[in-house]
């Protein structure tokens, strides 16, 4: 079975096609980092005009570098959501569009879902159950995988994601969008010298990272206030 599936839930417009849920024939991205970066994080407004201009082309070229069209194609999957609206309904519109006009099933498949089946594509051997750590700009969860289509949330952040936590920090310090990669390269030069709290609770499997984000925030405001240098790899 061969599936081709979309992604628009944010800032890239992707289209994979993928055979049997497990051997991926194409895998085609067109990026928008470089015109978010000005702003210092995603603008919904462009990122949705930006899949409007792509969507189309990305689709032609998935299906190209796969040497399939789209009557070799069984079944659309969609990320449906969570994710940007606007951006999201670029996606499920294209997706619904070809199945109507193909005569094929529509999936549609949900955001956090998609990260956990990443995992059957990486480990071909993989199979349920297994325990996923799900980390994203919105989401820090720990997932118990019960079965392919059985999932049972065992833990999960209180308050904000761990990614919100990057980016805002990220800002802050006045590193450029996406401030995670910069952050975790700067760490391995830093020392740590300065304490700040853990975002692990005490009590059952949740986290919380908002305390840690505001501490660091408040330090750096401090430093900033008392015209202190800032070292941001010990940060």
């Amino acid at each position: 079975m061969k599936i081709l599936a979309i992604e628009t839930s944010c800032d890239e417009t992707a289209v994979a096609i993928v055979e049997n849920g497990r051997k991926v024939l194409s895998n085609v991205i067109a990026t928008q980092i470089n015109l978010h970066k000005k702003f210092g994080g995603v603008v919904p407004e462009i990122a949705s005009r930006m899949h409007v201009e792509k969507i189309n082309y990305i689709i032609k070229e998935a299906l190209q570098i796969a040497e399939l069209t789209l009557d070799d194609i069984d079944a659309v999957g969609v990320t449906y959501g969570p994710g940007l609206v606007g951006a999201l309904l670029v996606g499920v519109v294209s997706a619904k569009a070809i199945a109507f006009a193909k005569n094929i099933p529509l999936i549609g498949v949900h955001h956090i879902e998609g990260h956990i089946s990443a995992n059957y594509i990486e480990y071909q051997d993989l199979e349920p159950p297994f325990l996923c750590l799900v980390v994203s700009g919105g989401h820090t969860h720990l997932v118990k995988v019960n079965d392919y289509t059985e999932y049972q949330i065992i833990g999960k952040t209180r308050d904000d994601a761990v990614g919100e936590a990057y980016d805002k920090v990220a800002r802050t310090m006045g590193l450029e969008y996406p401030g995670g990669p910069k952050i975790d390269e700067l760490s391995k030069i830093g020392n740590a010298s300065i304490l700040f709290p853990k975002a692990m609770l005490d009590d059952g499997y949740d986290f919380s990272f908002s305390g840690i984000k505001s501490s660091v925030l408040n330090y750096i405001n401090s430093c900033k206030m008392k015209a202190e240098e800032i070292n941001i790899a010990d940060i």
